[in-house]
């Protein structure tokens, strides 16, 4: 049997996350953003390790003194020199699968920037050296994937979109097709069924992540995004991707849309299905708005053995992700 990837819910060692330092990601808003992501370390830390990339000691020495600001406990917190381009763990980092011994394997992907930006050598380097400070065995996957891409249920089951996995748009493996992708899925992941929705959500430079669409939250259980606006771009978008669940038998958590976030003239892609499973906290993205209350509702009656937490969003956004898009977890040993 081949190594298989845990789902987010599974006991976790540590969540890697890299410090925000790429200011262009945050055009005229990037102050208030590394005090966010303090708070996503100090909700974390509570229930497992934090381990921060950064890219040198004075990196590491601002973190250290917002962190303490905030009163993390630094014992929780690891910090190890591995620079980046941008802090998006989830698509840069390793995606960490178990063996049936035990054993954890970092799957290291190629990582092509979203087959949108040029400055992603660092981030492309970055999935090895995790891998290498957590002391996990390395696997290198000849492939372009980022962890946003998918969602598993751990018993085989993954979610992606054909927006972002087989597109020729902003294309990750040209010529690899459907079945070539879902070979290499099976043969990394443990993968033995892929559900395919149609498309991502308005604004996601991602050209269609799966984080900002459905979600598992238990086996056959997904939640989906839902925009009643019929007027709305995402209306009919996640409606097909309904009915393709449904045609795969799988149970649907309908989650509301906040209303449109725009910035100097476009759309981000603020969504509630870009929360965070830790292990002792749900991390979900709040946008001032009265739906807020609703989406915090239905994630804690789904996980009632962890604290659910909104945490302000409406500044991380505009970098384009929040919580999931910045934390990438590591099974427990």
């Amino acid at each position: 049997m081949t190594a298989a990837m845990p789902p987010e819910w599974a006991p976790h060692r540590a969540t890697w996350i890299a410090w925000p330092h790429q200011t262009k990601d945050w055009p005229g808003k990037f102050a208030p953003i590394p005090w966010v992501f303090a708070e996503v370390a100090r909700l974390l830390s509570r229930g497992e390790q934090v381990a921060i990339l950064t890219r040198d000691g004075a990196h590491e020495r601002r973190a250290r003194g917002i962190l303490s600001r905030v009163g993390v406990d630094l014992t929780r917190i690891e910090f190890h020199r591995i620079p980046t381009d941008r802090c998006w763990t989830r698509d840069s980092g390793p995606i960490f699968v178990r063996r049936p011994d035990g054993e954890r394997v970092a799957t290291c992907w190629r990582f092509n920037g979203w087959a949108k930006y040029p400055n992603h050598k660092l981030d492309a380097q970055a999935g090895p050296r995790i891998a290498r400070a957590a002391g996990v065995p390395v696997r290198e996957i000849e492939c372009v994937l980022e962890g946003g891409a998918i969602d598993v249920d751990g018993r085989g089951t993954l979610l992606a979109t054909e927006e972002c996995l087989l597109s020729d748009v902003q294309a990750r493996n040209p010529g690899l097709g459907r079945e070539g992708t879902e070979r290499v899925l099976g043969e990394a992941l443990g993968i033995r069924r892929v559900v395919w929705l149609g498309r991502g959500i308005a604004g996601d430079d991602t050209h269609g992540h799966i984080d900002d669409v459905a979600r598992f939250v238990g086996d056959g259980r997904v939640l989906l995004c839902r925009e009643e606006n019929p007027k709305d771009e995402n209306h009919a978008i996640l409606e097909e991707n309904r009915e393709r669940l449904r045609a795969a038998r799988l149970e649907v958590i309908p989650l509301p849309m906040p209303s449109p976030i725009v910035f100097d003239g476009m759309r981000v892609p603020a969504s509630y299905a870009n929360f965070y499973i830790g292990n002792a906290v749900v991390i979900v993205p709040t946008f001032n708005d009265p739906r807020d209350r609703v989406a915090l509702g239905i994630l804690a009656e789904l996980f009632p053995d962890r604290e659910v937490v909104g945490v302000h969003a409406v500044d991380l956004v505009w970098g384009l992700g929040t919580f999931h898009c910045m934390t990438q977890q590591e099974p427990a040993e």
